[in-house]
Formats: structure tokens, sequence, C-alpha cells
């Protein structure tokens, strides 16, 4: 796993920039139109990633001047402002937001970096730990944006290189054990990784152990990408690649990341 801010920063700033060309064209019929989230229009979207923008503002804030985080109670105000303005200004004012936090990422010197430290949702988190949450959502969302425009559309792979060795904290906090016990050795391409998942009374998904690589297994071949939107709850029929899967039902799976 990448433990340098550097990568994550510029790969963040790529995920704005590619935002960035996908949302400023866009007209107002555009902006109302479904993203892939049923629930979110594109606009809604991009209000998000304002607002979140914001949010992580203020997670910054705490991380380098030594303090706790905000409590939730922070957050309602932010929200309900970005929930008032209309379609266009949502989407404007994302970019504005999203631009001005990531110039502030690249602006902290090395100290600033090495300093920072964040307790918060039982982890304590260094600079890169706040950027994998952040790029996560960014280079995901900003695949929800995508996707509704193009239907052939795909994570981006830098962001996807950096978060497919992370994906075994969001399983632990996302999957939802369905009490089938599975062993499932899960191999990506582009990059090439192998890991086992494991469910059943809990979900884990971690590098595949030396002493289980000549293991009996279920198994899961994939592109990471693929790996990627699985986890986020992204991987539906219509936007899945070529996948081979012995053993176990790639339907099942879907079911046991439900997405957020």
């Amino acid at each position: 796993m990448e433990t340098r801010p550097a990568p994550w920063i510029d790969a963040l700033r790529r995920s704005h920039d590619r935002l960035r060309a996908l949302a400023e064209p866009l007209t107002a019929d555009h902006l109302e139109q479904r993203s892939y989230d049923q629930d979110w229009s594109i606009a809604q979207v991009l209000s998000h990633l304002g607002s979140q923008a914001e949010v992580f503002g203020l997670w910054l804030d705490a991380g380098l001047s030594g303090q706790d985080p905000p409590g939730r109670e922070a957050f309602p105000p932010i929200w309900d402002a970005w929930n008032s303005r209309r379609p266009r200004a949502q989407a404007a004012d994302s970019l504005q937001a999203n631009e001005a936090l990531i110039e502030r990422l690249e602006s902290l010197d090395a100290g600033q970096q090495e300093r920072f430290r964040l307790a918060m949702f039982g982890m304590d988190l260094d600079m890169a730990g706040l950027l994998r949450m952040r790029l996560g959502e960014h280079a995901v969302h900003t695949w929800d944006v995508a996707v509704a425009l193009d239907p052939a559309a795909t994570v981006a792979p830098d962001a996807v290189a950096l978060l497919v060795d992370t994906l075994g904290q969001l399983a632990a906090r996302a999957g939802k054990p369905d009490g089938v016990k599975r062993r499932v050795r899960v191999s990506t391409s582009s990059p090439q990784r192998d890991f086992l998942l494991e469910s059943g009374e809990t979900v884990t998904l971690l590098p595949l152990p030396d002493e289980e690589r000549d293991e009996p297994l279920a198994e899961l071949r994939l592109p990471a990408e693929a790996l990627v939107r699985l986890t986020y709850g992204r991987l539906d029929p219509a936007h899945t690649p070529p996948v081979e899967a012995q053993g176990v039902d790639l339907g099942e799976l879907r079911r046991v990341f439900p997405g957020f």
C-alpha cells in the first residue's frame, strides 16, 4: 500500500481534472440527468463532492493543528447549503471547492504532511490515510458521472492502481455478511494482485497468503478496476467486463457488497 502522500495528491489532481472536463460542458438538462446512483442526479453527485471537499477541509484543519475532528453537528449546515443550490450552481461551486482543496493539499510542505494525524472512524489516520479516503470517494463518484454519459466509462487507471491495495479496509467496513461461508481467491489484472476473500460472519479481503496459493479455492478473475467497483457496490451486470468465476457466484458477491 502506498504510504507517501505525493502519489495520492497527484491522483486526486488528475481525478479532479477529469471531473472538470466532464462537468464543465454539461447543459442544464445533462445536470438533471440521473447519475449511476438511482437517487442522485449528476448535479447532486457534484454537490456531494463539493460538500465533502468542505468536510475534508475541516478534517485537514484538525489533523494539521492536532485537534479532534469536528463533531457530526458540523456537517448538516454544510449539506443543507449545498442541497439548497440550483443544479448549475452545484456543479460550478463543486469544481471550485474541489480545486481549492487540492490546491491546499498541493501547498503542504513535507513537515506538515509528516506531522498530520487524525483519530477518526476508529482509525489513526496519517496524511496518506486521509487522502486514501478522499481519492476513493472522488474517483468513484467521478465514475458515477462519467458512466451516465458513457456506459463504457471506467474508473481512472491511476486511481485504481492506488485504491486496489486499500480494498481490505473498505471490505471490512462495507461488506454485508450473508451467512454463507466463502473462501475465494480473487486475482486481478492491471495491476496484478491476488487476494483471499472470506465471508461468513464477517467479510475480509486480504492479500493471498503464500500458504494458500496451492489450496483448492473458489476463484474469481477480473480487472482490478472491476474489483474496485465491486467493493464499492458498482459492478452491476450492465457494467461488468468479462470475468472468470469458478465455484463462486458473482451475483452473490454483489449482494455482499451493496455499496453506499
